[in-house]
């Protein structure tokens, strides 16, 4: 039974909370009548460099498009400090418009920020910032952010996705524009020979490459082997500056699928986005498949067009730097009446003028230190939406291999034997695909691996088949601390065991991890010929209850061989 002095408490926290709830009630009508906070979301960020090396000339010739683009949006003229490329403020009906520039024997920047508001949803503005120029004898570049300002505590973009600014194109196709060795380009790229085959491949597995490949596949059947289910045209047009688009034909098609095996190819009328970060071993449900019975329909081309202008907007944000890659307008501006204010110091200004510039520079400072308010707010928003999708992703990757190992131990609790009617590739190109398929959740290729099983000159295919079989069941069980059996020198076939490393053994990095590799699957005979000479290298992760085969099949160059 509880005490008079329990109930007491109880009481009181009841009438606590009736309290609060009639002090929440009283104050909802007020909470309606306050101005709603206006939040800031900011949708992509482009980076490029201008390729001509004449600096003033392609400066200048880069601010007219800008403007020119300006222009049309303005619902106005512009000023004519504005076409001087000098400091101008112009004010229409929300359409507003700012520029400055920082001009000295070292560098030469020039930025303009300017606002549009939505035509469709009253509080929703759309901020456009541009910066053109550098530091003396370097290439020029130009950067731009899209951010829209907001009332609404969810912000979701329900138009056909997010596009990167128009005057990007008129830059990529009047001066040219560049990033990463990579050309900006409004057209998609047709992948028709061996050499586009290859170059898109290498684009793939780029390590540097920051921006997303989207490759649009036309169906085998299809009656122009020219044209994907997808608008490519535009795709590319909206993803300017911010993803590669690609058209593969149904041979090239096959090029990338013996490459990268089914799960990581794109074909037969199906589109794909690749990430940056990708690799042969990359997990194949991060970067998006989109079959093309799932691009039968307008609805089903409209979403996934969607989804691929949202990604290449994601990913811009994610790979530059604001402060470093991209300046804020905020930032030059600030910089700008910084200097302005000190050129006033030297040449003996008067105080009126002293005391304006200094005016000037406390507003810029204080908008500057709001703009970075809500960037840092809308900064850690997206952290935690990251953190929680990352957390979810890892929860879900373990969950799908634990429940394969569990169903897999059902099968042997039973009687059975799970891989009882398993057939062996007769092809190398079909191993990768084969593990994938039939080992998983108990072994895996490593980057290394899967690349060296495309085209080895070790024969038998099978006996490399049967030795992963056994490190997914008989070695994986001993590690699991489920059969007596003792690894060191375990003998797997007649002339073929499980041996350390020795001094052969190495570290590999896997998922964001360094491991060592210290076992080794082997044949006897003591020979080096590349066409009988088998070594499977692999090591146990005790995290996900797999067997990492780091590399195969053929004997590993060290110092010592």
């Amino acid at each position: 039974m509880q005490s008079n002095n329990e109930n007491h408490q109880n009481d009181t926290n009841r009438q606590r909370i009736y309290k609060m709830n009639g002090l929440r009630e009283a104050l909802t009508p007020l909470a309606a009548r306050m101005p709603r906070v206006v939040r800031e979301h900011e949708i992509l960020r482009v980076v490029g460099v201008l390729k001509s090396r004449e600096d003033q000339q392609t400066n200048a010739t880069a601010r007219k498009e800008i403007l020119a683009w300006l222009q049309k949006r303005s619902g106005g003229r512009l000023p004519k400090e504005a076409w001087e490329c000098k400091r101008f403020e112009y004010l229409s009906g929300g359409r507003n418009s700012v520029g400055v520039r920082i001009a000295t024997p070292e560098i030469d920047l020039w930025s303009v920020r300017a606002d549009d508001p939505d035509k469709n949803i009253p509080g929703r503005t759309w901020t456009t910032e541009v910066t053109v120029g550098g530091t003396s004898g370097e290439l020029p570049t130009f950067t731009a952010r899209l951010i829209v300002s907001t009332t609404e505590n969810d912000f979701v973009d329900g138009s056909q996705g997010a596009a990167v600014p128009g005057f990007v194109k008129q830059l990529a196709t009047k001066l040219g524009v560049q990033r990463d060795g990579y050309h900006f380009s409004p057209d998609p790229r047709l992948i028709d020979s061996e050499e586009d085959s290859e170059w898109l491949i290498n684009t793939l597995l780029d390590p540097s490459r920051h921006i997303p490949v989207f490759i649009l596949s036309v169906p085998n059947n299809a009656e122009h082997q020219t044209a994907p289910l997808l608008d490519a045209n535009n795709l590319s047009k909206a993803t300017i500056g911010i993803g590669i688009v690609a058209i593969t034909t149904p041979k090239s098609s096959w090029a990338l699928t013996h490459r990268f095996g089914k799960q990581r190819s794109v074909f037969n009328g199906a589109a794909r986005t690749y990430l940056p970060g990708f690799s042969d071993d990359s997990d194949p449900y991060s970067h998006k498949l989109a079959l093309a019975d799932q691009l039968a329909t307008p609805k089903g081309k409209t979403d996934c067009l969607r989804l691929m202008r949202n990604l290449a907007a994601a990913e811009s944000l994610r790979h530059t730097r604001l402060g470093k890659d991209v300046l804020a307008f905020s930032a030059i501006r600030n910089a700008s009446i910084q200097i302005n204010q000190k050129n006033l110091e030297e040449f003996g200004a008067s105080s009126d003028i002293k005391l304006d510039a200094a005016t000037t520079r406390i507003r810029a400072l204080e908008e500057r230190v709001e703009s970075l308010e809500k960037d840092n707010e809308h900064y850690l928003d997206e952290y935690l939406k990251e953190y929680q999708r990352a957390e979810d992703a890892d929860k879900r990757s373990f969950s799908l291999t634990f429940r394969i190992q569990q169903l897999n131990k059902q099968i042997k609790d039973s009687g059975a034997v799970p891989d009882t009617n398993i057939t062996f590739p007769k092809q190398w190109r079909d191993f990768g695909d084969w593990c994938d398929q039939h080992l998983a959740g108990r072994v895996v290729l490593a980057s290394a691996a899967r690349r060296a099983v495309q085209e080895p000159e070790y024969n038998d295919i099978e006996l490399a088949a049967r030795c992963l079989l056994w490190l997914a069941n008989d070695y994986r069980e001993s590690r699991l601390g489920q059969s007596d059996l003792r690894v060191r020198e375990a003998p797997i076939e007649s002339g073929v065991r499980n041996a350390a490393c020795g001094s052969d053994e190495y570290e590999i990095n896997w998922n964001g991890q360094r491991h060592v590799v210290d076992w080794h699957i082997k044949n006897g005979g003591n020979t080096r010929n590349p066409s009988r000479c088998l070594r499977i290298y692999h090591l146990w992760d005790p995290a996900s209850q797999q067997v990492i085969v780091a590399d195969m099949p053929a004997h590993r160059r060290t110092g010592a061989t």
